[in-house]
């Protein structure tokens, strides 16, 4: 027997390791999994390419068993390549001393192409010593007839000893400890071997006893089982050639658990300066979590086929949080625990490719398949609406993806489409935002355009108010808001001008007995039947849009007054003008404002106030 020092400070180091490189213990067994199947895939090379290795009768597979006796242990075995006594001795003597890594330099770039090798630094074993009091190393190397014996508890020293193997491969036994005893058990083993080793090129069986009961339940003996625990294939690295719509459907429905069969799906196999192959899905219904600030993304990142998270928000933009699916990078270098993505070029490259290719596709599908697309607008319109506001190079593509309601359409329209139906001497594109549907459709704002014969767009997404101002223009055309100041000249300025000086008297006593609730009183041109409705100034938020920032706790906001526009043809309006009589045009005055809010679906400050002055008036 020999015993050694590990040839670096050990004891700091794997108490990092144990202590801080993981977030999480029960990755110690995909990076068990993950070192058997470059053991295997190594193997698989040396078949093809070593004379003395390609008669050896190899068939891959990793085996998985544990004890839940009194010393409760995990063995996890390979018949892959192996290690001899240095290969030990070296490669798990030395911490961060990878062999795959010294394996893949003898590689050439084409080989490497083609090497579903992950363990690149070295560490990932050690991650055994999380669950583990003792862990002992038994392998045989391919071509060999000697097997050796690698043990330690991970303090410092480890022993190197002769042992008995009938064939090559490596058998890895965890004696568990306190921390690990949990993974004595089948369902925690299926669970995990499931979730990050399903898509492993080789099959992993999982041997147990499966208890037998009589016909009263009474416990008669066991079976001993040894069942294949993954699917031991990656649907997304198929040829798109060879499979079916009812094979990418039957995926999502098992790796989402949804129900229901995705309105899309958009496979990628990308080769060239980065390698990854994608596999995105547009689900038929929005999450229920899309507008949680804590939602839970959907789409899960590989390395080589090998799980590495399911909760990295980064992958896609937020706007695009709705996607499932799967992105899996043959080169993308990972820190060492392979937990947290750095921020690097490929990755970087990796998401802006994927943008692009979902929003290509789902502009591919507004133009060839308008029913199919009105399915995905009806879920997904207002998150990528938010693409809008943030996602600057994508901006034009998004543009002719939103879509909006409108006061002469039914459904949904575009941009676009709205610009074809405009009339020979309309320069602006209108549109109100604010409420549901209904109540913006009975806008007395909306009067005076349609008397125009002009289309308003109706923005229904609370998010409206901030996205579209920032839009500016659409093919050169200006978006103007109906209640903002800027849209009212625009509509007819001689109009108003004329307007303005016929009603001077009347405004001026209105302003007079409104006094600061607002901040202009002026003269409509578009108003038919309403007597009054609010507007803002261009610059300012719309009383909608206060509304929604108070909810959200800005509540040190500066107070925004309103501009009241009036009708000057109204019989309410006669009677203001007509009166000398401050009490009676101060009441008017205010219950007119305090109606043309309601209307907006604003409540006054002072709902009594209201009250107090409506009755006084019907009173009279």
């Amino acid at each position: 027997m020999e015993q050694k020092k590990f040839k670096t400070e050990v004891s700091e180091l794997l108490h990092l390791i144990i202590h801080s490189l993981y977030s999480h213990k029960e990755i110690f067994l995909r990076e068990l999994i993950s070192n058997a199947s470059d053991a295997l895939d190594k193997l698989k090379y040396l078949t093809l390419t070593d004379e003395s290795l390609k008669t050896l009768s190899f068939t891959p597979r990793i085996d998985i068993a544990f004890s839940e006796g009194d010393e409760k242990t995990l063995v996890v075995s390979d018949n892959g390549v192996g290690m001899g006594h240095d290969d030990l001795a070296d490669d798990l003597g030395t911490i961060a001393r990878s062999g795959t890594k010294n394996f893949l330099k003898n590689l050439t770039e084409e080989q490497k192409k083609d090497s579903n090798l992950i363990g690149q630094f070295g560490v990932g074993f050690y991650s055994s010593f999380m669950v583990a009091k003792k862990v002992e190393v038994i392998s045989r190397k391919a071509g060999s007839d000697e097997a050796w014996m690698w043990s330690s508890d991970g303090k410092g020293t480890f022993t190197l000893t002769n042992a008995e193997r009938d064939s090559q491969g490596t058998t890895i036994t965890l004696y568990l400890n306190e921390e690990g005893e949990e993974f004595a058990n089948r369902w925690s083993l299926e669970r995990l071997i499931k979730r990050y080793s399903d898509h492993i090129a080789f099959p992993i069986f999982l041997t147990y006893d499966k208890d037998e009961y009589d016909d009263k339940g009474k416990k008669k003996g066991s079976e001993r089982k040894v069942e294949q625990i993954n699917s031991a294939a990656a649907l997304w690295r198929r040829s798109k050639s060879d499979l079916k719509p009812e094979d990418y459907n039957e995926f999502y429905k098992n790796s989402t658990y949804d129900s229901e069969d995705p309105l899309l799906y958009i496979h990628t196999q990308a080769e060239g300066a980065n390698n990854y192959t994608t596999l995105f899905f547009i689900p038929a219904k929005a999450p229920f979590d899309l507008y949680h600030a804590d939602y839970k993304p959907g789409v899960k990142l590989y390395v080589k086929r090998v799980y590495i998270t399911d909760d990295e928000k980064e992958l896609l933009p937020t706007y695009l949080r709705f996607v499932r699916g799967v992105i899996d990078s043959e080169d993308l270098p990972l820190n060492v625990s392979r937990e947290i993505l750095q921020q690097n070029k490929i990755m970087s490259n990796i998401r802006t490719a994927s943008v692009k290719k979902i929003l290509g596709e789902l502009k591919k599908i507004s133009d060839q398949n308008p029913e199919l697309y009105t399915k995905i607008i009806e879920q997904f319109n207002r998150p990528l609406k938010e693409g809008l506001y943030g996602d600057y190079g994508n901006r034009e593509t998004l543009l002719s993806l939103v879509r909006f309601k409108s006061t002469t359409e039914e459904g949904f329209t575009s941009l676009a489409a709205y610009k074809s139906r405009m009339k020979e001497d309309q320069k602006t594109i209108y549109y109100l935002a604010g409420g549901n549907e209904e109540a913006l459709k009975r806008s007395p704002l909306l009067e005076g355009y349609k008397k125009k014969g002009y289309e308003v767009l109706l923005m229904t997404d609370d998010i409206d108010d901030i996205v579209v101002p920032s839009i500016g223009t659409f093919e050169e055309l200006p978006l103007k808001a109906i209640n903002k100041s800027g849209a009212v000249d625009e509509l007819d300025k001689e109009e108003s001008k004329k307007k303005a000086k016929e009603g001077k008297s009347v405004l001026k006593k209105m302003k007079k007995a409104l006094d600061k609730r607002v901040k202009d009183v002026v003269a409509s041109s578009r108003l038919v039947d309403a007597p009054a409705v609010i507007v803002v100034d261009d610059n300012d938020p719309s009383v909608q849009m206060q509304q929604i920032l108070k909810a959200m706790g800005q509540t040190d906001m500066p107070e925004t007054t309103p501009i009241l526009e009036v009708n000057l043809e109204s019989p309410i309006l006669k009677k203001i003008e007509l009166s000398d009589d401050e009490n009676y045009i101060a009441e008017l005055s205010n219950v007119l404002l305090d109606q043309a809010l309601i209307s907006e679906g604003v409540m006054p400050k002072d709902p009594a106030d209201f009250v107090k002055r409506l009755n006084s008036l019907l009173s009279r």
